[in-house]
């Protein structure tokens, strides 16, 4: 791995701040890093209030989309709250439908299938609305371009309010409102809100005009933060205030279908990590596997002994999700290297019978073991489909823009997206991703970095230290994790593999030559780094790369060094 260590922020800034907020300048030097410079930015940073949530009307239509569905209700249509089949189309889903519920009954949802109807608006999805006499179809984290499924609406007589976060194309459906801070004419003050996160703010403003707050829309908050940490979206500015809020609804009052997840795992508190790990991939696995419907049902469901059949469906569902991914990541591998692909700057990979439902997971799995721009294509109807993942620093989204003459149609972020072309197109399509690549990535992006704040002695580790870093949290792009350097350390002499075939190191690391003549010992662990044991044992000397964690033994809390690299 390549390590780096982040610029040191200016020392006035961080002399200044220390002494404002009476803190260690290490602290301070974090801060500055994340552009926190002054006290009441700390302030806005360690307490986020309700209060700091942006004015929905703000965003641009957002008057629009509220007068819409305000018609709507007083002239009795029926609705139907429509959403993309993953986590943050789920769950905008659930919170959009179940907050009209709470008010208006004529309002149904919609999932699309993901292998009959792919990705975004569908023409069945809006030939069941016109079949139900549907009017108006708020679409939740897809739509910004679907132009054609959208005119085919209007044709019907079925009207849209777009709630998007993708980046749109040249042109915009012709929607009642298409809500998207991505659009250039928008003056929204955050970009980076996921789908479910612009479903609130819808849900907030028609709210607003029934007199109620951000505070009485905490409950649908767990929603929120589930789709925040599951889209990967920066967990800064209004979205460090939803899924910090989200995280509290979550452990101390979810909704039912949550309740009904949390309860099989023996944890008493979820961060943002565990919900990206055992919330969001269970949600997931309904439309990986089955159908999204599934994972929206679960989530507006009140009683509890039917959210417990629903979880323990699910349940199933992401166990075989989790036999298919790893079957189907061994034959992509095997692919690669029969073709000799080994060396290349892409990956790109196709079998007709993989399942379209963990592609995704399959591609973020490759570049684990190639680390380059990823895409794993499948058959889907008479088209193939792909999900594609990029390594970090590198805009795929872009590249795949140069390739769109190969394309049927494409969407997504810079780090992850989809696509579809025709079968003839593939292997021209293949060529000319990878010379795209070849000539445009710098060559530092294929080599993993390992990104680090600062270097610190064991001497500086304290509970203290450790306290102020957890209101760091919740953590996530934009907010990592806390990551530092130590150099000159040695083990004690407990070094040892530990797990299946002793792939972690376990160890006990102090200085070799302590500063302060206090000999301070910490114990660390190292997950897959068990293949250094000869280089640390004997009082080998090292440097180490590690983030601080509690760990708690027989009751018992200690510092301990999370390992992410050791030289």
């Amino acid at each position: 791995m390549r390590w780096t260590i982040k610029p040191t922020p200016d020392p006035d800034t961080i002399e200044n701040l220390a002494k404002e907020l009476k803190v260690e300048p290490l602290v301070a030097h974090l801060l500055a890093q994340r552009g926190i410079t002054t006290y009441e930015e700390a302030k806005t940073f360690f307490r986020p209030e309700l209060t700091h949530l942006h004015d929905p009307f703000l965003m641009k239509d957002m008057d629009k989309a509220v007068e819409r569905i305000e018609s709507a209700i007083e002239n009795n249509e029926n609705i139907l709250v429509y959403g993309d089949y993953d986590v943050d189309g789920t769950t905008a889903v659930a919170l959009v439908s179940s907050y009209l519920l709470s008010f208006y009954p004529n309002v149904a949802t919609y999932i699309p299938d993901r292998y009959a109807e792919g990705y975004g608006v569908s023409i069945k999805g809006i030939d069941f609305a016109t079949d139900n006499d549907i009017s108006l179809i708020i679409a939740l984290d897809c739509g910004v371009k679907a132009i054609d499924q959208v005119t085919y609406a209007k044709e019907k007589g079925v009207d849209f309010i777009i709630c998007d976060h993708h980046r749109p194309g040249e042109h915009l459906p012709e929607a009642v409102a298409v809500l998207d801070p991505k659009r250039e004419d928008c003056a929204y003050p955050y970009k980076e809100l996921c789908g479910c996160g612009i479903g609130f703010k819808l849900v907030q403003a028609l709210a607003s005009k029934q007199g109620l707050t951000a505070k009485d829309l905490l409950p649908y908050l767990d929603l929120v933060a589930t789709a925040i940490g599951a889209d990967i979206v920066p967990i800064t500015g209004e979205n460090r205030v939803l899924a910090s809020f989200g995280l509290q609804v979550i452990n101390s009052n979810p909704r039912t279908g949550f309740k009904a997840i949390i309860e099989q795992i023996n944890k008493k508190s979820l961060t943002i990590t565990d919900v990206v790990f055992i919330i969001a991939p269970r949600i997931n696995a309904a439309g990986r596997m089955k159908h999204g419907q599934h994972a929206v049902n679960l989530l507006v469901e009140s009683d509890l002994e039917v959210a417990r059949e629903f979880a323990s469906e699910i349940e199933k569902y992401n166990a075989d999700r989790k036999n298919l991914d790893k079957k189907i990541t061994e034959e992509a591998l095997e692919q690669i290297r029969d073709h000799g692909e080994e060396d290349q700057f892409t990956t790109v990979v196709f079998h007709e019978s993989w399942h379209k439902g963990v592609i995704g997971i399959v591609a973020s799995r490759l570049t684990e073991t190639y680390y380059r721009p990823t895409l794993v294509f499948t058959k889907s109807g008479d088209k193939l489909a792909a999900s594609a993942r990029s390594v970090k620093g590198f805009d795929v989204y872009n590249a795949l823009e140069a390739c769109s003459e190969y394309l049927e149609q494409f969407g997504g972020h810079k780090y992850a997206a989809g696509l579809t072309l025709s079968k003839e197109q593939y292997k021209n399509f293949k060529a000319h991703f990878e010379k795209v690549v070849s000539e445009t990535i710098n060559p530092k992006l294929l080599e993993p970095e390992l990104s680090i704040d600062a270097q610190i002695g064991l001497d500086q580790i304290s509970p203290r230290l450790m306290r102020i870093l957890k209101q760091f949290a919740p953590f996530g792009p934009g907010n990592m994790t806390p990551v530092f350097i130590a150099e000159k350390l040695m083990d004690t002499g407990y070094a040892k593999g530990v797990g299946e075939d002793e792939k972690h190191l376990k160890l006990r690391v102090k200085s070799a030559n302590p500063l302060s003549g206090i000999e301070k010992s910490y114990g660390a662990i190292g997950f897959n780094l068990g293949s250094r044991l000869d280089k640390v044992k004997n009082k080998g000397i090292f440097n180490a790369v590690f983030s601080l964690e509690e760990n708690e033994w027989n009751g018992t809390i200690n510092l301990q060094l999370k390992l992410r690299d050791l030289r």
